[in-house]
């Protein structure tokens, strides 16, 4: 058996949801630029799932179902006061919380092709309001309801902070849901793969994709992104401080990625978005270091940056707490996972490789009294 450490430029599956080919990244056909600029995150909802875009009345049908499935089983809201939820990491509760949706849902273990689409449509939708409801309990705030006629976007801050959000507000966090909607066959991907392989439920498959995104190598690079841009405080201290991180061997987060060669396709968008964010909070330190930062790091390491990398000055100029990074993150990512666990069902086989053993050989039992 040969043997990729890492499945490192494996292809373990074939699929008609996200494509990266020649550091070009495409939902369905459709480039990322494309639909970065042009398109809300709802139509992305429904490209992923059903291969197309809506039309106008197949999208107001979407987005009249996701309003209508975002309000939380009771149930959700008491666990999450009934536990020092300030003491835990918004990812660990977004895993336990999706789980827990799971056995509030009469049709969790329907494996039919329409209960598994009602579910995609209730766990989509209720994300955004698990990961704002999560966020206010532990800061001793009332949970804000959705209202109607706000998009998905403009929802989920207006539910996060219990006021409506500004255009601009509203513009930067569905291109970052756009930008973060799907990506291939990642980790977290890959894993909620394998879990629904085995015909586990959808529930079932999102807490397993959640679990992986929660690793310090997969999501949180953004919030390692703020940190650092923290620590430097001022833009003159900017490369200053990368000099000495990498004099010191030290990772800086947020920059190069594992299959993108020539650059990040996504990075682009979210740094202009950081211009205009940062120009219209006053924070615009934020933008300016970190455009010394990736000058300096592309110059010195040939390594540009990836999609964290702005996300982090975006989303803290909104006012966002910087442990609630990675779970925005999964909240658009829900939406490719779906895609995935539908694709998987359609065509379905159980994932299951080998492993080459490298252990001791010829061993003997003894006796407990002779060892």
């Amino acid at each position: 058996m040969s043997i990729v450490k890492g499945l490192e430029g494996v292809v373990a599956a074939e699929t008609k949801i996200s494509s990266i080919v020649d550091d070009q990244l495409t939902y369905v056909g459709y480039s990322i630029d494309d639909l970065a600029e042009n398109a809300k995150f709802e139509e992305v909802i429904f490209l992923l799932w059903n291969k197309r875009l809506p039309n106008k009345e197949e999208l107001e049908q979407l987005e009249q179902d996701l309003y209508e499935n975002m309000a939380l089983p009771q149930g959700v809201i008491d666990h999450f006061k009934s536990y020092e939820i300030h003491k835990v990491h918004p990812m660990g509760a977004l895993r336990t919380a999706v789980s827990l949706l799971g056995l509030y849902d009469e049709e969790a273990d329907d494996m039919s092709e329409d209960a598994n689409k009602r579910k995609a449509i209730r766990l989509q939708a209720r994300v955004a309001s698990v990961v704002s409801a999560l966020s206010r309990i532990r800061d001793g705030k009332e949970v804000v309801q959705p209202k109607a006629g706000l998009s998905y976007a403009a929802n989920f801050l207006y539910m996060l902070k219990g006021e409506e959000p500004n255009d601009l507000e509203v513009e930067a966090i569905n291109k970052a849901l756009v930008l973060h909607a799907d990506h291939e066959l990642n980790a977290s991907t890959f894993t909620l793969r394998v879990c629904v392989a085995t015909l586990s439920d959808i529930y079932s498959g999102i807490t397993a994709a959640i679990s992986a995104l929660k690793g310090p190598l997969h999501g949180g690079a953004n919030e390692a992104v703020m940190k650092m841009l923290l620590e430097i405080d001022e833009v003159e201290n900017a490369l200053p401080y990368v000099k000495e991180k990498m004099a010191n061997k030290e990772k800086i987060m947020g920059m190069g990625h594992r299959v993108y060669k020539t650059g990040d396709p996504r990075a682009k968008h979210l740094k202009k978005m950081s211009k205009e964010i940062t120009a219209l909070k006053g924070t615009e330190k934020w933008y300016e270091m970190s455009v010394k930062i990736e000058e300096f790091i592309k110059k010195e390491k040939g390594l540009p940056a990836n999609v964290d990398f702005y996300s982090a000055s975006v989303y803290h100029s909104l006012g966002i707490k910087h442990d609630l990074f990675t779970p925005i993150f999964a909240m658009s990512r829900f939406s490719g996972w779906i895609a995935h666990i539908l694709e998987q069902y359609d065509n379905n086989r159980l994932i299951r490789p080998r492993a080459e053993y490298v252990g001791p050989e010829k061993q003997v039992y003894t006796d407990i009294s002779e060892r």
